[in-house]
């Protein structure tokens, strides 16, 4: 409980130089390539496109209670947490070492670089969660518990926090590990149920499922964007507990490593 307070604590004091620093990142991140910004929006809707294609069209997957429209949806309301994660996962394992420069500057605290990663990764799901909004206002699904989204996102920003500052902590002194998250981004897409509903995943499998963090992120978002019900309630309590414990314990386990990070970045 010390350790998430004092990381709250940490990021609220530095809470002006974190957005700015994001705010340039993001800019600089998209600068002179063609398209610019807009790649905030294109990059989701390109790979919502190639991902339905294959499920509607090659896998050939129907639903009852969906038409291939809102079944597209359904794909986006797991999708773009999927995104936002996995993207805060990939930029978060390198963030130290890439700003070692950093780890003597009193002005900018070393353990602000997992947080700015993060945040810089929640571009794409932040243009992506708008495009999805609108779109489910047209057809008609918004609800009393699609505010909820927001606190879904908030436990979503802090896991992958938590994680980050674990992942950027070990990357440190093992390097391999940036080149391994790719591969288990890839592994979490065929796993996390982005495509369809927990309901169709066999009971004896189920306990795999349960393993992915993914699992109940995914299920919460499409449980209030789509079917506009509170997210079950198991769901959103691992969801709740296993944020708030990532996000202490990564912040606690970041400041320990933090001790001998000056002789190995």
């Amino acid at each position: 409980m010390a350790s998430l307070i004092s990381a709250f604590k940490m990021i609220f004091k530095n809470r002006s130089m974190l957005f700015l620093t994001t705010y340039n990142e993001i800019k600089a991140k998209y600068a002179g390539s063609l398209f610019g910004l807009l790649w905030i929006i294109l990059y989701p809707l390109l790979l919502l496109g190639a991902y339905a294609s294959v499920y509607i069209y090659v896998f050939n997957v129907r639903f009852q209670i969906f038409d291939s429209k809102e079944y597209v949806l359904l794909i986006f309301c797991g999708l773009i947490p999927f995104l936002g994660f996995t993207e805060a996962l990939s930029n978060g394992v390198g963030s130290v070492t890439t700003n070692s420069n950093l780890m003597k500057n009193t002005l900018f605290p070393i353990e602000l670089a997992p947080v700015k990663s993060t945040f810089v990764s929640q571009t794409t799901q932040f243009a992506g969660m708008i495009i999805l909004l609108v779109t489910l206002g047209i057809f008609g699904r918004w609800s009393i518990y699609t505010p909820l989204l927001v606190l879904i996102w908030i436990l979503q920003i802090m896991l992958s926090i938590g994680i980050a500052w674990i992942l950027s902590s070990i990357n440190v002194f093992v390097r391999d590990l940036q080149n391994i998250i790719p591969i288990f981004v890839l592994l979490l897409m065929m796993v996390s149920p982005i495509a369809y509903p927990v309901d169709m995943v066999p009971s004896n499998l189920r306990i795999f499922l349960s393993l992915n963090p993914l699992y109940y992120l995914i299920t919460c978002y499409q449980q209030v964007l789509m079917f506009g019900r509170f997210p079950d309630v198991k769901a959103f309590l691992i969801l709740f507990v296993l944020a708030l414990f990532t996000f202490g314990i990564g912040y606690s386990f970041f400041k320990k490593m933090k001790r001998v990070f000056v002789d190995n970045v």
